[in-house]
């Protein structure tokens, strides 16, 4: 199968030897960050630095001054941990000097520093607490950002495709600095509870469908109430009506779901009249509608009339069969001749990743219908890793 490695700039700028190492690996493509949230990034090879702090959202390229005069919301220019002023650029020419396709990698409604510095954009929950690193997708200001990065941030020059990430909603669950939110074990259903918004764009959105805002806040804090109490191992559709009631709980989700599957299908839109012909669309996702995050819920059935095919998070070794099969499954079983079905991989074994396994988890993969490999993430990986991949990647 075709696989590509999820490369970050700074993991080839300042590093000759980069470029050559992951195409070694036996990968035919990189999926290079092209607008990424902050993070905190290991290079446990690169010759001048070990750790990358990148302290904000920022397109890893010049943003396009034309675009953005005058407008409220605009992306972030990188700060100097991206490498160089047009970082994408810069790394992209020495992957593809090495014979590999390049494809953007783009992060969309996850920013902290937006939701900083412009609250009125967050999430807000039924508490009225806000998530600032949670752009409201139904805001209309949120939505125009979005629609505009994603077209700008995902047609760099030289790039064959792009793959969209954290395109629908965000809520709750956040890698967040000291986290400190786990006191209290919350299930798959109370996650959900605890990502609706409340904002109000979101507040219209219910009373449009019949439903009351504040009654429904309302029942969100009722139903978390014994949650708080003892915690909730409460999962999937189910949990959720039986935490919040059936009525409620299939109201929420039809607001949600028809929200971001016309954000989904509108960004989809913009990267393609940006594009030249035959540039691929992917999107990180997921096929349980009400989860949220970097793999975003959304209608496989519905979603794929749009985009060229879609990446989904596959956990590794055998405890991980089930989790891919639920998430492969559904997606492979609409997918129609051509679609990708992206089977991606943590390849990492210090973040939980299971390299050793990655064969027959890529065979299983194989047999629910995936048609192509992701390596998340390559650039942090040991050498120890690496080397399996490798191994796996060429006897496969």
């Amino acid at each position: 199968m075709r696989a590509s490695a999820f490369v970050y700039p700074w993991d080839v700028i300042g590093d000759p030897a980069a470029a050559g190492r992951i195409a070694e690996l036996g990968v035919q493509q990189v999926t290079l960050a092209a607008a990424y949230h902050s993070t905190r990034a290991l290079t446990p090879r690169h010759p001048r630095h070990r750790v990358v702090t990148a302290a904000y959202a920022a397109a890893l390229y010049p943003p396009d001054g034309k675009r953005w005069q005058g407008r409220e919301l605009r992306p972030y220019p990188a700060g100097g941990w991206a490498g160089a002023d047009d970082a994408w650029a810069a790394a992209a020419a020495e992957l593809r000097a090495a014979g590999l396709d390049v494809h953007t990698w783009v992060v969309l409604a996850h920013n902290s520093r937006l939701g900083a510095e412009h609250p009125d954009t967050s999430v807000v929950n039924a508490y009225g607490d806000r998530y600032p690193w949670a752009p409201c997708i139904a805001r209309p200001a949120v939505r125009e950002y979005l629609l505009d990065l994603a077209a700008e941030a995902a047609v760099r020059p030289g790039a064959g495709g792009t793959e969209l990430e954290s395109l629908g909603w965000y809520g709750l669950a956040h890698l967040h600095a000291h986290d400190k939110i786990g006191g209290v074990p919350l299930g798959d259903a109370a996650q959900y509870l605890m990502s609706l918004c409340f904002c109000p764009s979101c507040r219209d959105g219910y009373a449009g469908l019949g439903a009351d805002p504040e009654e429904l806040a309302a029942a969100v804090r009722g139903a978390m109430e014994p949650v708080w109490a003892d915690g909730s191992d409460a999962a999937g559709l189910p949990g959720i009506e039986r935490l919040l009631g059936a009525e409620r709980a299939a109201l929420t989700l039809a607001w949600r779901t028809e929200t971001a599957a016309s954000l989904q299908e509108q960004a989809v839109a913009a990267v393609r009249a940006a594009a030249a012909p035959g540039f691929q669309v992917l999107m990180h996702a997921d096929p349980a509608v009400h989860r949220c995050g970097a793999n975003a819920g959304v209608r496989a059935d519905r979603i794929l009339g749009h985009v060229d095919g879609l990446v989904l998070p596959c956990p590794g070794g055998p405890a991980g069969a089930a989790g891919r099969e639920a998430v492969l499954a559904p997606v492979a079983a609409h997918a129609g001749p051509g679609t990708v079905v992206a089977a991606n991989f943590a390849v990492v074994s210090g973040m939980g990743g299971s390299p050793g396994t990655l064969a027959a988890d890529a065979a299983h993969a194989a047999g629910l219908g995936a048609t192509q490999l992701r390596l998340y993430h390559a650039g942090l990986a040991s050498d120890a890793d690496l080397a399996a991949v490798r191994a796996a990647l060429l006897a496969g």
